[in-house]
């Protein structure tokens, strides 16, 4: 026989199950996985907002994957699309699941423990006494005694057999709640941060000031409700970068301070303040904060060309490469005849070996030196295509030669394009400036959660019932309890036997019970 072809699903129908499969735990699991497995990127990748140097060295150094990665968005992943998609459809999850956990929890909290099983001796666990008080007495003594740890008691009507139900442990449940609800808070903060929030980085070097303005940062991004032409109005200088290595055998080389003595301005017409800031120390400014966030050299290079004219003369910003700061930058010098560029590589203290080549041996300027390569020929700053200031496109370029500078000296180019000289170097620090207006509210949702974590996890919710019972002439008395969680461990059970302790203690503390001879509970 052919089975009838089912109805079709109506529109609310297919929305109707949608929503149960997206608010089911199993999905919430689902997903909280998926937003765990994709924060895996920005954790092993460089970020734009944290360190777009780093960003653009990683593009620069593998230019088949890196342009792929950045259109991905493994760059910028926490405000990438698919990030997004996962974290709301998360966020709806923890709605759909938890919000009417709420309601039956706190009906739960107000309902009172069940009555007695009709047979309570099958569960296990279950201890009889014998009463030598009257059955009023004996429930009477153990209400008291329930009450005053904290149960919650109900008595059972007069008529035969008379018992009490307990039940404790409902802010085990309350934790799970506050728990979840916590993440809900949490996601609503990070969604706080990326609407409203914005961060930028900018790179400053000794002497030089920055202004609170779009066009001052290197790298800037914000929320979508955030107009960058209503920034704070502060501004900073740098007025001296200090940092100091460990120079002992014991992990030489190691940075013990960095800090950055700062003169700063809340507004233009407020006064000039001085502070220090250090690395875990920012800078507060209007609800922005200005962190201290890496440095490095800049080495004055001085470039005169065939004329005898001067080109250039300034400080260039060289990106460290490795824990000794060995450094790599790039002059472009776009006025001279013809156009020049010099690849350099700064070493704070200079050493030379037959397989590594040219390297620094320890991170302060114990003997600086730079080692250069000269090109000549069209920059290709004229095509209008945008260039990294960090790269030199030698497309169009000649090489000139090679030469290491130390401190003071020059070197004449040999085709007689003019001389290049190492004049000396200054200290860059590199700021990351970030107005996070979902921070306090972050971190009161992660103390929540810890805090309904731990409840959840230490708080066993159990029930006890004690039964008086007529058998043959004699009042019998029936301890018995249940562990109302999801596993039943010996650690629970040993709970549970504590539980029956209180109530046994104190019938016998009372006089009014005691346990059966050995003979009589065998009969």
């Amino acid at each position: 026989m052919n089975r009838s072809a089912l109805p079709p699903i109506s529109n609310a129908g297919l929305l109707r199950w949608a929503w149960r499969q997206l608010t089911s735990m199993k999905t919430a699991l689902i997903l909280l996985f998926l937003l765990a497995l994709a924060s895996v990127p920005g954790s092993l990748l460089p970020q734009r907002g944290i360190d777009p140097i780093k960003v653009r060295a990683f593009i620069s150094e593998n230019p088949t994957w890196g342009p792929i990665l950045d259109r991905l968005g493994f760059f910028e992943v926490y405000s990438s699309p698919w990030f997004s998609a996962v974290y709301l459809l998360l966020f709806l999850s923890l709605i759909g699941c938890v919000i009417p956990r709420v309601g039956v929890h706190f009906r739960a909290m107000r309902s009172a423990p069940p009555p007695a099983p009709r047979m309570l001796q099958r569960l296990s666990g279950t201890r009889t006494l014998e009463a030598t008080a009257s059955t009023a007495d004996v429930l009477q003594t153990i209400e008291a005694a329930l009450r005053a740890g904290r149960w919650r008691v109900v008595t059972g009507p007069q008529d035969e057999p008379r018992w009490v139900s307990a039940e404790k442990g409902y802010l085990r449940e309350t934790g799970n709640l506050i728990f979840h609800l916590s993440l809900l808070v949490l996601l609503v903060s990070i969604g706080l941060s990326g609407l409203f929030g914005w961060k930028g980085n900018v790179i400053v070097r000794e002497g030089s000031g920055f202004s609170n303005t779009l066009t001052q940062y290197d790298a800037w991004g914000g929320g979508r409700f955030v107009n960058a032409e209503n920034l704070p109005p502060f501004s900073f200088t740098l007025e001296q970068f200090t940092a100091d290595f460990e120079r002992g055998k014991v992990e030489r080389g190691s940075p013990r301070a960095f800090e950055a003595d700062i003169s700063f301005q809340a507004a233009p017409s407020e006064p000039l303040q001085e502070t220090l800031v250090e690395v875990n120390e920012p800078l507060e400014i209007n609800r922005a904060k200005v962190f201290l966030v890496g440095h490095g050299y800049a080495p004055v290079i001085k470039v005169i060309d065939r004329t005898g004219a001067t080109v250039f003369n300034d400080a260039v910003p060289f990106l460290p490469q490795d824990g000794a700061f060995t450094s790599t930058g790039v002059v472009k010098i776009p006025d001279s005849k013809p156009q020049l560029g010099i690849q350099g590589l700064f070493l704070p203290t200079a050493a030379l070996d037959a397989v590594r080549g040219p390297y620094s041996s320890f991170p302060a300027p114990d003997d600086p030196a730079v080692f250069m390569s000269a090109w000549k020929g069209d920059l290709g700053l004229d095509s209008g295509a945008p260039q990294s200031v960090y790269r030199l496109v030698k497309d169009q370029m000649t090489q000139i030669g090679l030469k290491q500078l130390k401190l003071g000296q020059t070197w004449e180019l040999p085709d007689g394009s003019g001389a290049v000289s190492f004049e000396g170097y200054e200290r860059w620090a590199s700021f990351q400036i970030a107005f996070d207006p979902g921070k306090e509210i972050a971190l009161f949702s992660a103390v929540t959660a810890m805090l309904g974590l731990t409840m959840s996890l230490f708080i066993r919710r159990r029930r006890v019932w004690v039964k008086v019972v007529q058998r043959d002439g004699v009042s019998l008395i029936q301890l018995a309890g249940i562990m109302r969680t999801s596993t039943f461990e010996d650690k629970d059970i040993g709970v549970l036997a504590e539980d029956l302790d209180l109530v046994e203690q104190a019938l016998e503390s009372a006089g009014q019970a005691h346990s059966p001879d050995a003979s009589e509970e065998e009969t």
